[in-house]
């Protein structure tokens, strides 16, 4: 028994007895090795989904943190390959290995789970150097990662913060109805970034005055195609904001899964796209917060309602405003940093692919380039009556350009510890 097996007794006893039981095949001979290797990333992928999904974080950046952790250890780990070994073998036990050991760090209550999982990739290496090796470097990449992450201001207290509101004035953001909830997402703007230089790096320049030509043209825009009564919001406008309004983290998994299985980059560069991917989320989130906290801009619904330009008490969004400023949209930067990656990794257009969203049951939309979903999420938050244009538009550009830096950085990011 070589040390790698030896070290993993415990995880591979599972799989035995679930062998023995029925509950899984038998591992598969090492003649069918490469084949194992093409999936290890899908594989680890869907893992990860599922245990982040089975216990999620009530904080959306919280979430993207664990699966930057954990693929960016294994990114690490993948990158190169000591002499002598096995390649495939190495990577696919680095890859599982660093990816089981964030996994059971930071979601606990999924370990049994996980650990099933990383016994069926380690029963279909041989063992051996390349599996005790890659075994080790995974590990030691994800707990150096870890102990790294520590305190980093992620965890979902330090994320909603409380916030002062500040006095009210025109612009100013306020509480929106209907619960007037406390803002959420303070913490960001001083959390710890994986890549950016500082949380102000990109921070925004100020957003059109409230008694600009162009506010006023934003606001009209959201007073007549974002409300709940709109008489000029057609079918498909509609359907596109109900489908765009859960969780950008929710909404791009299956988009980085397609960019994942289409990828020709082998297992170090799947894990490399799935690492940068959330690499540059967490970053954008933490960019995000602090432009918004930086200019604190009132959401429309409080423009609308209380503002200089032909105020309405009764104005009301087709959906419910999210409790922080307005400018940028947080959807924006998501699918700015989203699309700067999956271009850059991946090619600006693929083969057409369909996605649903949780808030539009029964509803499947394609696409055919990633550049789509952004120019949808930019239309989606105006027309829900939630998001200026203006706002929209800076958070794709915001995005993008956190992708760009964490891309330009990749080198430095990817080195093992």
């Amino acid at each position: 028994m070589s040390t790698s097996t030896r070290r993993s007794r415990t995880v591979l006893a599972a799989l035995a007895a679930a062998v023995l039981t029925g509950g899984l095949a038998a591992p598969q001979a090492a003649a069918d090795g490469a084949r194992a290797a093409d999936t290890t990333a899908v594989e680890w992928f869907d893992v990860t989904a599922r245990t982040v999904a089975a216990a999620p974080a009530p904080t959306q950046v919280t979430n993207s943190r664990t699966w930057a952790i954990g693929w960016l250890a294994a990114a690490r780990a993948t990158r190169d390959v000591p002499g002598g070994l096995d390649h495939g073998q190495y990577r696919r036990a680095a890859l599982a290995s660093a990816v089981h050991r964030a996994l059971t760090e930071l979601v606990p209550g999924q370990a049994e789970q996980v650990d099933a999982a990383y016994a069926r990739t380690l029963a279909g290496i041989p063992d051996g150097q390349a599996e005790d090796r890659g075994v080790a470097a995974g590990e030691r990449q994800a707990s150096l990662l870890l102990a790294e992450r520590t305190g980093d201001g992620l965890d979902p207290a330090s994320v909603n913060a409380p916030y002062p509101v500040p006095a009210a004035g025109p612009g100013v953001w306020q509480p929106t109805p209907p619960a007037h909830a406390p803002a959420t997402q303070y913490g960001n703007r001083v959390a710890e970034p994986f890549a950016l230089r500082s949380q102000s790096q990109f921070r925004l320049p100020p957003p059109p005055a409230p008694d600009s030509t162009r506010y006023a043209a934003d606001l009209a825009e959201v007073r007549a195609y974002g409300a709940a009564d709109s008489t000029v919001r057609g079918a498909e406008q509609t359907a596109v904001a109900q489908f765009w309004y859960g969780s950008s983290f929710t909404l791009y998994t299956e988009p980085l899964r397609v960019a994942l299985t289409r990828s020709s980059q082998g297992l170090a560069g799947q894990t490399r796209l799935v690492a940068l991917f959330h690499v540059a989320s967490v970053d954008t989130q933490i960019a995000t917060s602090d432009s918004k906290y930086a200019h604190t801009r009132w959401r429309p619904v409080t423009a609308i309602r209380t503002g200089a330009i032909e105020p309405d008490a009764t104005w009301t969004p087709l959906h419910t405003t999210p409790a922080h400023p307005d400018y940028p949209s947080g959807h924006g930067t998501y699918s700015g940093s989203a699309e700067g990656v999956l271009t850059a990794l991946g090619g600006a257009r693929t083969a057409p692919f369909e996605l649903t969203s949780p808030t539009a049951p029964g509803v499947t939309r394609t696409y055919t380039a990633w550049r789509q979903l952004s120019e949808e999420n930019v239309d989606a938050r105006v027309w829900s009556g939630i998001h200026t244009r203006t706002a929209d538009e800076a958070g794709i550009a915001l995005g993008r350009a956190v992708a760009r830096h964490v891309l330009e950085r990749q080198g430095e990011l990817l080195a093992a510890r």
